[in-house]
């Protein structure tokens, strides 16, 4: 997975939305909870918030250059498929360059 490496080029602010208790956000609190060491030490400069609310639905929100973001809701999807639309987001930064 060298992309994780390069997510701080592409990527300014990393946020993910979850809720604490829903059954709908597990597989996006899992995949925090196996994941963000390993993001944050491989992209020690981004900014990587975890945001939880009571009863919001899971959501990945990735921030660009000039200001531009994109959001990808999870919910339903299982830790790999959060990790593609991670993926995703990491590369969708190329397409959004001038």
């Amino acid at each position: 997975m060298a992309w994780r490496e390069l997510l701080s080029r592409n990527i300014k602010e990393l946020r993910f939305l979850f809720c604490q208790t829903s059954p709908a956000s597990a597989h996006t609190r899992e995949f925090v909870y196996k994941n963000y060491k390993d993001l944050k030490t491989l992209n020690p400069k981004l900014p990587i918030l975890i945001r939880e609310c009571r009863g919001v639905e899971p959501q990945l929100w990735a921030r660009y250059d000039m200001g531009m973001e994109r959001c990808v809701r999870l919910d339903g999807l299982t830790e790999a498929d959060i990790n593609k639309k991670l993926e995703e987001l990491a590369k969708a930064a190329g397409a959004l360059k001038p």
